[in-house]
């Protein structure tokens, strides 16, 4: 089974409680789940907070949407995304952020495709497109091995440090997007006040709730 861990907690330090903010019509993590719900693949989705009281809201949110939750270590990011797979029985994981409404679902397709077709451990799309769109998959053996053997602080706190850092040990790739895509300097996640003001701009401005990724682009470009 192919599981979809979106991280996601209250303690954001440049802009807290961002993922329950109020954005347009939607909070953020609305939008992601409303994105998600034009995924072709089957998968299972759980969002994976943390073990703090200030994430108990975060778990009662998931209820009234009827959304798994898993609860595991706040700082030690790594640990929670492998024992939230292995619970699951997850045969590979998708990695997604509780700060990114625009997350393109179509290319989140793509690179399911991709991976399962060349049976590769480690592939992302995110280094190709705009911060906050793309997305990266794993099998669970390759995130085994990251728990097992990752063990600086940043390879805790960011999940794929460790496959990004041994790339011989693993079999990796890169979706290839179209070039009207294909822009990875823009910013379209939230991790900013600044962030979250544009992002109200481009859905504001849309021609629809469901943003694609080339208007979000020209959009966020716009509003600079």
């Amino acid at each position: 089974m192919t599981g979809i861990i979106i991280q996601a907690r209250m303690g954001s330090t440049r802009l807290p409680g961002k993922i329950l903010k109020p954005l347009v019509n939607k909070n953020i993590l609305e939008h992601i789940f409303y994105r998600l719900s034009f995924l072709q693949h089957e998968v299972k989705v759980i969002l994976a907070t943390s073990d703090s009281s200030k994430d108990d809201v975060v778990e009662g949110f998931c209820k009234t949407k009827n959304v798994d939750c898993f609860r595991g270590s706040e700082n030690n990011v790594l640990e929670r995304y492998y024992l939230c797979a292995k619970k699951n029985g997850f045969q590979n994981v998708i990695r997604l952020t509780g700060d990114n409404p625009f997350t393109d679902i179509e290319e989140l397709d793509n690179l399911i495709s991709f991976f399962e077709n060349k049976k590769l451990d480690f592939a992302n799309s995110f280094s190709v497109m705009p911060v906050g769109v793309g997305a990266e998959i794993f099998t669970f053996k390759a995130l085994e091995d990251s728990y097992i053997n990752g063990k600086l602080p940043h390879h805790l706190e960011h999940v794929d440090e460790y496959l990004i850092e041994n790339p011989r040990l693993f079999k990796t790739g890169i979706l290839h997007v179209p070039i009207t895509k294909n822009f990875p300097k823009v910013r379209l996640t939230i991790d900013t006040p600044e962030d979250f003001r544009k992002a109200e701009l481009i859905l504001k401005h849309a021609k629809s709730e469901f943003v694609k990724t080339e208007e979000a682009i020209q959009l966020c470009l716009q509003f600079a």
